[in-house]
């Protein structure tokens, strides 16, 4: 590929929030210089890898990841640490240990009906179903040719952005799951996540503590005449 389309490759991944595929890249260039331009996906690809290796000659602090069947730029994994003391604000993605446990077998078990989720669980789901499909993590795909032809349940391209996966082939194998929990900067962003956590729950409850006492003192009038 031509240093310059590599440079463009380069340019238009940067520019994008989401993950931009080979096709989307191989599309933008053509509309700009012509149908006639010659590119595949597979130089899109090769491309990436070189502008990686540049990267990592540079000792650069971010890089390309494929992710989602597309490309995105990130910081290193090395400095995943760091970033990750900041992150600990983003509360209102934050998944509980239900809505965990049950994306989990989702995305191993897809597709997969309620009825066979909750028997793997052992509780009922219905909850936690309706939050990851709120989210965008999970979707409806048809229905299973069973008795009561129950909903079927698969993972989406937001839970590949999520977890930061190229495709449902880059989860983690089981024992690969075991040595992660025992990894201790893992155990350590655990630790501050659920410190962080008790914290805003204990700011929340004294807020709403704060306002009843505010709304009662405000919304008695009886009191401030009698005073008078």
């Amino acid at each position: 590929m031509d240093k310059i389309y590599s440079s463009v490759v380069e340019a238009l991944i940067f520019s994008s929030d989401d993950p931009l595929s080979a096709n989307e890249i191989i599309n933008a260039i053509k509309e700009i210089d012509g149908q006639d331009i010659e590119i595949t996906p597979e130089e899109i690809h090769f491309a990436v890898d070189e502008i990686n290796e540049k990267y990592l000659q540079n000792e650069n602090a971010f890089t390309i990841l494929k992710i989602a069947n597309g490309f995105v730029f990130a910081t290193k994994p090395d400095h995943a640490k760091y970033i990750g003391f900041l992150a600990t604000e983003k509360t209102k993605r934050r998944l509980s240990q239900a809505a965990l446990e049950t994306l989990s077998i989702i995305a191993y078990k897809q597709p997969i009906t309620k009825p066979e989720l909750e028997s793997i669980r052992g509780v009922n789901s219905d909850y936690t179903i309706n939050t990851l499909l709120e989210k965008n993590l999970i979707t409806i795909q048809g229905r299973a040719d069973t008795v009561g032809r129950p909903l079927l349940y698969i993972t989406t391209e937001e839970f590949l952005k999520y977890f930061g996966l190229f495709n449902l082939n880059d989860l983690p194998k089981p024992r690969e799951i075991e040595e992660i929990m025992k990894d201790e900067d893992f155990l350590e962003q655990k630790r501050r996540i659920m410190i962080t956590g008790v914290e805003e729950k204990l700011e929340s409850d004294n807020g709403d503590s704060e306002e009843v006492i505010e709304t009662e003192t405000e919304t008695d009038p009886e009191n401030e005449s009698s005073i008078e």
